[in-house]
């Protein structure tokens, strides 16, 4: 039988549509609540497993139940002061993705400036090279020493006394590929760490040791709260390097380089145990901010 002409068909419920979160409008709300672009997209970006081009092209994409609880995670840490560095659990150093956390220091753009003078003075020497690391937290440099010198007849050892810090050093070392066959990790303090057998013959050592003073009342909140006091505090901030430089010479060829970071006021106390230990060719040099940064010292090529 016909419906009635004047009748009106019951319509089925129409369920109502969830409106979809692009990672636009999510890197949008995220910079709101951290008033700052730069470590909202990073974190977003962290999130969606996006980088780069593939970051851009994505931004109109969905977002998941999944990616919005990371950001919001990630944002909740970045809001309690802990370093973005840490929240991302990463960073770049040099050509490298480090893995860092709590408890490894952050790497920095000046430990990088340190990475540089050793290599100027690393390919002056002839090979094969044998490097050492002092106090190597999340390996850094001894990685970047190892990926940026010749595969063949390089031998770079990394030492902490932290069996935590050499965890995550281990963890970034799988990651540099072929050059990870030329780095050793080995634990303990300074030069305890290395076998006797290799005294005398490094040709470089290098470290960026704790160099900030107990009492040092200049510290960033970020700094004293969240990175490891063991890398960053020592007594009067030269206790590491008298140790350092006091011992380096045994571990130095003749014509080898000890290369130190340095707090920006502490140039001339460093040069001045260099000088006491017997190095020549003692240098300090400033960093990018014009801050003293680093001191090079050569150990004297003795004659026969």
């Amino acid at each position: 039988m016909n419906a009635p002409a004047n009748s009106n068909p019951v319509s089925e419920p129409v369920e109502p549509v969830e409106p979809v979160l692009t990672w636009r409008e999510l890197w949008h709300e995220t910079t709101e609540l951290l008033h700052d672009a730069h470590h909202a997209r990073w974190i977003c970006e962290t999130a969606s497993g996006l980088a780069g081009v593939e970051w851009y092209d994505g931004l109109d994409g969905p977002v998941g139940e999944r990616g919005v609880a990371r950001v919001d995670a990630m944002v909740a840490r970045r809001r309690s002061g802990e370093p973005l560095q840490y929240v991302l659990g990463g960073w770049a150093f040099r050509h490298l993705e480090l893995m860092v956390d709590r408890r490894v220091l952050i790497p920095r753009p000046e430990t990088e400036e340190l990475v540089t003078a050793v290599l100027q003075v690393a390919t002056r020497l002839p090979g094969p090279l044998r490097l050492a690391d002092l106090g190597t937290g999340s390996g850094a440099i001894a990685l970047a020493l190892a990926s940026e010198l010749p595969l063949d007849g390089t031998d770079v050892w990394a030492t902490d006394v932290s069996v935590d810090a050499l965890d995550v050093a281990r963890a970034n070392l799988a990651g540099i590929g072929r050059a990870a066959r030329n780095v050793t990790l080995a634990h303990g303090s300074w030069f305890e760490a290395l076998p006797g057998e290799l005294r005398g013959a490094f040709d470089v050592v290098v470290s960026n040791p704790p160099y900030i003073a107990d009492d040092a009342s200049e510290i960033a909140p970020e700094v004293r709260e969240w990175e490891p006091h063991l890398a960053l505090f020592a007594g009067d901030g030269l206790v590491a390097y008298r140790t350092i430089v006091g011992e380096a010479p045994f571990w130095l060829r003749p014509g080898g380089w000890l290369v130190l970071e340095i707090g920006f006021d502490q140039a001339a106390a460093v040069t001045a145990l260099c000088d006491a230990a017997g190095f020549g060719e003692i240098e300090s040099r400033r960093d990018a901010a014009g801050n003293d940064r680093m001191v090079l010292a050569r150990r004297p090529e003795f004659s026969a």
